[in-house]
């Protein structure tokens, strides 16, 4: 069903202590796979997705295909601001809510739709957690849009988010603070640094990268290039994320990422000698909002629960062209 080596991950991520967990947005890009991996762990898993409009829902529909056909995998689809998650939610030990509304650019003209899937979703799955899955863990994710333009210090370090995605993502943290000390709900926080690999966004930069690349169009860079990333394969992620779940202190906060800083020139240069293809780079003016620098400090993580990414930025962007040489052809 996936390409998961079900041992080496049970070798990293240790035994198991739960057998049944919910993951919302289960369809997306990171949701996915976190859900197969679970699934090839032997843990029943039980997935919500509204399918926004973001992006081509058919793209969403083949992420979760192969997992809709595993006997312990239900997929729900539901607006999680709506209620009515009893029947997800009942017997659940952990909770992975990954549903939102991503990316910086839209959220300045959709204020409303990013209040709503970030905000407003994140109150309604706290209720009904309180009312039908009281003692299960929720793994609540974020991101490092919380600390603003640079984000490089540890989890101590002011939080000024530079969009009103950022905002929508630091409010909803507070939610689960607050329904942790009036509710007693078992919460853990984790900020994801620039996740990529495999079936990532259509909209995110080195899915961009590669689709220019397949299709010899110009690749189009704004500001100067040199903006910092210490991105985090998807499988990295996933790991970290599995070992939060299972061993991080309740109410914490966690930063997972790379560790490996690169420029998005950098990037493109490796996607340019992993392809054998010429870019065609066009720089265009800064956008409003765009992080200047993210390096991940998740010195914490690895003390807490021993998270350790073992994908380079080579390999993992090789990686992610061989899945899209293999997708779209070129």
């Amino acid at each position: 069903m996936s390409t998961v080596d079900a041992g080496t991950l049970q070798d990293r991520v240790g035994p198991l202590r739960f057998r049944t967990a919910v993951v919302t947005g289960a369809a997306g890009f990171i949701g996915s796979r976190l859900v197969e991996v679970l699934l090839d762990l032997g843990v029943e898993v039980r997935g919500i997705d509204c399918f926004t409009d973001y992006y081509d829902r058919a793209v969403k529909e083949r992420n979760v295909a192969a997992s809709l056909a595993h006997p312990k995998f239900r997929l729900f689809e539901q607006d999680l601001a709506g209620g009515q998650l009893g029947e997800a939610l009942v017997g659940a030990e952990v909770v992975f809510h990954l549903a939102a509304m991503p990316g910086l650019v839209r959220s300045w003209t959709d204020v409303a739709a990013y209040s709503h899937c970030n905000v407003v979703a994140t109150a309604g799955l706290l209720t009904e957690i309180v009312a039908h899955a009281p003692t299960a863990r929720l793994v609540q994710v974020s991101t490092s849009s919380a600390y603003g333009l640079d984000a490089t210090g540890d989890e101590t370090a002011p939080l000024h988010p530079a969009s009103p995605y950022g905002v929508t993502k630091v409010a909803a943290e507070h939610l689960v603070h607050a329904y942790r000390s009036q509710f007693a709900v078992d919460a853990i926080i984790l900020r994801y640094f620039s996740v990529y690999g495999p079936r990532q966004r259509p909209d995110m930069a080195y899915n961009i990268f590669c689709r220019a690349l397949l299709e010899g169009t110009e690749i189009k860079v704004f500001g100067d290039g040199g903006a910092v990333r210490s991105n985090t394969f998807v499988d990295d992620c996933v790991v970290g994320t599995l070992q939060a779940a299972q061993s991080a202190t309740s109410g914490e906060t966690y930063n997972l990422g790379g560790g490996v800083p690169i420029t998005v020139i950098e990037a493109i240069e490796t996607l340019a000698e992993v392809s054998g293809r010429v870019p065609n780079v066009r720089h265009l003016p800064g956008r409003v909002g765009d992080q200047r620098v993210t390096i991940a400090n998740f010195d914490k993580a690895t003390r807490d629960f021993g998270y350790r990414p073992t994908v380079a930025p080579p390999e993992g962007l090789a990686r992610q062209w061989e899945w899209q040489l293999a997708l779209f052809g070129g």
